[in-house]
């Protein structure tokens, strides 16, 4: 394995790199529209909720891979995507549909009497929203969103299926040169690890640092 790795350190370095690009991007598409999307199924709109809802719904029930070679198949017809970008959007909308659903259950969770103290205090829909909602909304829903998070990284891997330069394409194209399957996903996974880690340790410190600070309130 270590001879496997040294050999082809940079093939798998700059998977690497890539792998946390498009995670990083997808993370924070995903967290825009996701809140975007739990906004519009509260709002008092019926045809906002309708969009919202279908778009949730229609995200959530679709297999990841069919949307990501949707936009990748139609993408390298119409604006010539690569499997990198079409890869990253279809992780995007994917992932965001879920967040919109655990922000969405955030909101609902906060009391309804702040909302209306807030708009008895002549606040719009708007800055109730931002300033007194969504703060709570989030800490709330930080282990859901947590785990969304890690979730989005591992779900990565289907940039594989599209030719995204990730982690897993990589994987497979040194797997099949050296005909050494077992010791390429192992040292895949690794890397995997090196990211994934990190990332639920810290949504731990944050889940409890909140918790905290709600003791302290209280």
């Amino acid at each position: 394995m270590i001879n496997l790795l040294t050999s082809n350190f940079g093939a798998f370095l700059t998977a690497f790199g890539y792998t946390v690009l498009s995670s990083i991007i997808a993370l924070i598409a995903s967290l825009i529209l996701g809140t975007l999307f739990a906004i519009l199924q509260i709002v008092p709109s019926r045809v906002a909720r309708g969009i919202a809802r279908i778009y949730v719904e229609v995200f959530r029930n679709i297999p990841l891979l069919i949307i990501v070679m949707f936009f990748y198949l139609v993408g390298t017809r119409v604006i010539a995507l690569d499997g990198f970008t079409a890869g990253t959007i279809g992780l995007s909308l994917y992932t965001s549909a879920f967040i919109a659903e655990t922000v969405r259950a955030g909101i609902n969770a906060v009391d309804i009497g702040q909302t209306e103290g807030a708009r008895a205090n002549g606040l719009s829909f708007s800055q109730t929203l931002r300033i007194i909602v969504l703060p709570q909304a989030y800490k709330i829903a930080i282990p859901s969103l947590g785990n969304q998070f890690i979730n989005l990284v591992k779900n990565s891997s289907i940039l594989a299926f599209v030719a995204g330069g990730d982690l897993m394409y990589t994987a497979n194209n040194v797997a099949a040169a050296t005909f050494d399957s077992f010791n390429s996903y192992i040292i895949v996974g690794i890397f995997y690890l090196i990211i994934t880690l990190p990332l639920s340790y810290y949504m731990k410190y944050l889940e409890a640092k909140t918790k905290g600070l709600a003791k302290e309130d209280s």
